[in-house]
């Protein structure tokens, strides 16, 4: 890597940030958990199955870009593992270093991915719900077979899996700009 200053100043830099990333997507990671935990147990979208129109996708969509959140946890506790080793005399070299954080690169993009598709999901899902409430489109109220007209209100719940989803999308998002930062302090040169 560098000389023995630059090596210690790496290692600080990688266990403040990595501690930095784990501890804030562990955070929102409860949050995320709590919301998912909350829907599920709670049962009300599935009791609504006729009424909230698609929102299972999108709750599928941000269960896994959880699932992938906590993988990005993991990889945030192997930087700073990796931090406090380059720190000792035996350490890791610049290449096993950079590939510890392009994994943590690689899996909030994943998560970003699956976040943003299950995002689009939620937020169409809940368009088309709300445009059937103020009769803008989709022919206005829906009719049950029997000609009873029936107006299914946007809940608080289903804003809430939104919620769950952009948090998670925030998780992914500061633990790719850290990892970034960890990549590209990693490959400055000496003495700058």
């Amino acid at each position: 890597m560098a000389d023995r200053l630059d090596l210690q100043l790496i290692s600080a830099a990688l266990r403040r940030m990595g501690w930095i990333r784990l501890w804030s997507q562990v955070v929102l990671g409860v949050v995320v958990l709590g919301v998912l935990l909350f829907n599920n147990i709670g049962g009300q979208i599935a009791a609504r199955a006729d009424k909230a129109l698609g929102l299972g996708p999108g709750l599928s969509l941000t269960s896994l870009a959880f699932v992938v959140l906590l993988w990005s946890i993991w990889q945030s506790g192997l930087i700073v593992r990796c931090g406090r080793a380059l720190n000792g005399p035996v350490h890791p070299s610049k290449g096993e270093t950079a590939r510890l954080i392009k994994r943590s690169v690689l899996a909030d993009l994943v998560g970003l991915t699956l976040g943003t598709v299950g995002y689009q999901s939620l937020a169409g899902s809940l368009f088309v719900q709300a445009s059937m409430q103020a009769g803008f489109a989709f022919g206005g109220a829906m009719t049950t077979p029997g000609g009873r007209i029936t107006n299914y209100p946007i809940t608080s719940l289903e804003m809430l899996s939104v919620l769950s989803n952009t948090q998670v999308l925030f998780a992914h998002v500061i633990g790719l700009w850290i990892s970034i930062w960890m990549l590209q302090r990693i490959y400055r040169p000496s003495g700058s």
